[in-house]
């Protein structure tokens, strides 16, 4: 029997999907522990429930996810709106240093999936999907940049996406805590004495505290966002034309939405409402994860399962390997340095929240580190992208 929804009800599905796997988190200890988001909950579930219709011949379901872009259009504008010069500026030297490594990362996380993939005779644009796009890009750039390259061709690399997403925001969660503890405990590390907790606070206080959640204010920031997505489609359509190289719009709508903000910011502090911002990205986010992670095709990742752990393997060895050896050093060999590792391995695998959670457990146990919680939410959020989304899209053209 086969059964088609429409965009209404796909929306719907999703929105439920995202609501239920909210209230399986919250009831399951180990998903909440590592900080498993609850569009991924709901939508793996829907899918393996989907996978065991197929397979059964009971049932096969066609979804419509034509409004998934929007939404996923609309959460990378939010994303591009939160990057205020104000907070940049306080993380000084650190914060450039901590985001040019990310930046590293990503190529490493690139080169490592496409060797990897080419070696295991899998196709090269699997390999960047088992990269950076899934793995310092987590779920939102695995949905995005996925149906970038299943229009290339590569039909199955949003579902390979997806997969190895979770495996890396899994393995983020378990790897980060033994891997700053490590470093404590080898190099008898101390919290600093600060009274940076106060100047960060106001600073971050500021930034968010301005929302009045009005008709009028709301639909400003309605206003800001649409004008950056319809400026960002049409810069990334006009990138492409002109040069042959794909840029997705989103990615464009992020960019112009970093000009907008600290221009407005300029202009007058209170024009942009990140309050209302978050809220109008969180919801964006959870349903187009919802989407993606719910028509994820799970019978063509069946066959692809063991090259895809072998290369999610070798990129969870690699980020402990340098932020062990390399990383805590370069952000000055202290309990601050340490904190951040566990945050940059959580992002680096998985997402900013699983960093700040990592973080969060660190700190509970050792003690604060507010320079660490400037620092890694604001590349994580948003900066990690300045360098990432270039190295994707350049491995994707050259690929293609």
């Amino acid at each position: 029997m086969n059964i088609s929804l429409d965009q209404i009800a796909t929306l719907f599905l999703a929105v439920a999907l995202l609501l239920l796997g909210g209230f399986i988190i919250k009831r399951v200890g180990l998903l909440n522990k590592f900080c498993i988001p609850a569009p991924v909950v709901g939508g793996l579930l829907f899918a393996i429930l989907v996978l065991i219709l197929r397979q059964t011949g009971a049932v096969n379901l066609e979804l419509d996810t034509s409004l998934q872009s929007i939404f996923m259009l609309t959460f990378f504008t939010t994303v591009g709106l939160g990057a205020s010069f104000q907070l940049v500026k306080l993380g000084g030297k650190l914060l450039v240093i901590y985001w040019l490594a990310c930046g590293a990362l990503a190529l490493f996380q690139s080169v490592i999936g496409i060797s990897l993939a080419t070696a295991l005779g899998l196709e090269p644009l699997l390999g960047v999907m088992m990269g950076a796009v899934s793995m310092e890009g987590g779920h939102g750039a695995a949905t995005a940049f996925g149906g970038t390259i299943e229009e290339l061709g590569i039909h199955s690399a949003l579902s390979v996406g997806l997969a190895a997403a979770t495996f890396g925001l899994i393995a983020g969660g378990l790897v980060g805590g033994p891997t700053v503890k490590y470093l404590i405990t080898k190099h008898n590390l101390k919290p600093k004495d600060t009274n940076q907790h106060d100047e960060i606070a106001a600073a971050k206080e500021t930034d968010e505290s301005k929302s009045s959640f009005q008709s009028n204010n709301f639909l400003t920031q309605i206003l800001i966002i649409t004008f950056c997505m319809t400026a960002g489609t049409f810069l990334g359509s006009g990138f492409s034309n002109l040069t042959g190289f794909v840029l997705p719009s989103y990615v464009g709508a992020m960019f112009v939405a970093v000009i907008v903000r600290n221009i407005l910011d300029k202009v007058n502090a209170n024009i942009v409402d990140m309050k209302a911002v978050n809220f109008i990205g969180d919801i964006t986010l959870g349903i187009f994860l919802a989407m993606a992670l719910m028509s994820i095709k799970l019978w063509e990742v069946a066959e692809l399962a063991l090259p895809m752990l072998v290369i999610v393997f070798a990129q969870v060895v690699f980020i402990v390997l340098l932020s062990i050896f390399v990383l805590f050093r370069l952000f000055g060999k202290d309990y601050d340095a340490a904190v951040m590792v566990g945050g940059f391995t959580g992002h680096g695998l998985g997402a900013t929240p699983n960093a700040m959670a990592n973080m969060s457990a660190i700190t509970a146990k050792y003690g604060a580190s507010p320079k660490a919680f400037l620092i890694v939410p604001i590349v994580g959020a948003f900066l990690i992208d300045v360098f990432a989304m270039p190295i994707i899209i350049t491995s994707i053209n050259l690929l293609k």
